[in-house]
């Protein structure tokens, strides 16, 4: 089949607004033959034309790493603008009385010429995209496409595919470890932190028991956020000089257990040593608040790579204890950065800049 050749599908055909509208599948590899991305540029005499975003790379990796991995689910519709010339030939026969009437079935035919484009991608450019980087010619995705070659249109449904508002980061991250198929990689490294801070919200040997708010639990206690922590833990899981990272294997597999254990070790130590000011709500102890529990963690990864696992438990309180005097989590004013404890807040800025000054105190308590 060669890249003139016209699409000839099986589809179902409804109406809205006058318009006809097609539901069918169609071989991923041949969907960027049919159609073009118009994407947003001006034209030379100061126009906008067309209205796609550029093409995101990262995005585009990481759907054709998954749809590389073989045998996977993909059912998200690609929405196309069809040209005029698509034609559709209903299927003959008499149809059962107790079916609904809203649509019919038959052969749906898309010329392509190569010289005029037969269809406009609407939504889906990454995913397209993705499918033709991998080649993907006997996969069949899953395509709602209406006829209008009218631009005007074409935005109008753009924007409004495009401006609700998408999943929630920690109602996506609750969820991912009740997933046991393959997910992209993107997600695959956000399952772990998930999974570990789910078990130290539901574990008595925990220090974070019942502290936890996550998106399941909306309206009970909990006091930390579910997202500074997995933060916490994924980039000590990501970074090669981590303390979470030694618990994972070259090929990938990690130790979850292992994970768990140096956690409770290190924030139980936390707890003991700065204990006026766990369990409080974030407003009354910055300790609690996203910006501590992230400098923290970067705390965590300076003190508990240095240690072997015997000494863990008390060394690490050991030098928490010689920092502690030099803390203000509930009141005072962190004399080194000039700032009064409840100034702190969830910035990058501020969680560098308590983050750096953590490290540093850590340093000069290992000196002595």
């Amino acid at each position: 089949m060669n890249k003139t050749s016209p699409l000839v599908v099986r589809a179902v055909r409804t109406q809205q607004a006058d318009h006809d509208v097609f539901a069918f599948f169609a071989p991923g590899s041949r969907l960027l033959e049919l159609a073009v991305v118009p994407h947003l540029q001006l034209a030379d005499d100061g126009r906008l034309k067309g209205f796609q975003r550029a093409r995101i790379r990262e995005q585009v990796r990481a759907i054709a790493e998954y749809l590389g991995r073989g045998s996977v689910l993909f059912p998200n519709a690609i929405i196309l603008a069809l040209a005029p010339g698509a034609r559709f030939v209903a299927a003959r026969g008499s149809k059962p009385n107790d079916i609904d009437c809203t649509s019919d079935a038959g052969t749906l035919t898309i010329p392509v010429d190569g010289k005029y484009p037969a269809a406009w991608i609407v939504d889906g450019q990454q995913r397209t995209l993705a499918l033709a980087e991998v080649g993907a010619r006997d996969f069949p995705v899953p395509v709602v496409a209406f006829v209008s070659a009218d631009i005007g249109v074409q935005r109008e449904q753009f924007i409004l595919v495009n401006k609700a508002r998408p999943l929630p980061a920690r109602l996506i991250d609750e969820l991912l470890p009740e997933i046991d198929a393959p997910l992209p990689r993107d997600l695959s490294i956000r399952k772990t932190p998930s999974a570990l801070c789910t078990a130290l919200n539901e574990s008595r040997e925990s220090p974070f028991c019942g502290l936890i708010r996550r998106p399941s639990t909306a309206g009970r206690a909990g006091i930390v956020m579910d997202s500074s922590l997995t933060k916490v833990m994924r980039r000590s899981i990501q970074d090669p000089r981590g303390a979470l990272a030694a618990h994972v294997a070259p090929d990938g597999t990690v130790d979850a257990e292992a994970m768990f254990r140096l956690m409770v070790s290190y924030w139980s130590a936390v707890r003991d040593v700065f204990s006026s000011a766990w369990g409080l709500a974030p407003d009354r102890s910055r300790l609690m608040h996203s910006t501590g529990i992230e400098a923290m963690g970067v705390l965590m990864d300076q003190i508990m790579t240095r240690l072997g696992v015997s000494e863990v438990d008390a060394r690490a309180r050991a030098i928490l204890s010689r920092i502690e005097p030099h803390c203000r989590w509930t009141s005072g004013r962190w004399e080194t950065i000039g700032r009064r404890w409840d100034d702190i807040q969830n910035t990058p800025r501020d969680v560098r800049l308590l983050s750096n000054l953590l490290v540093s105190l850590e340093r000069e308590a290992a000196e002595t």
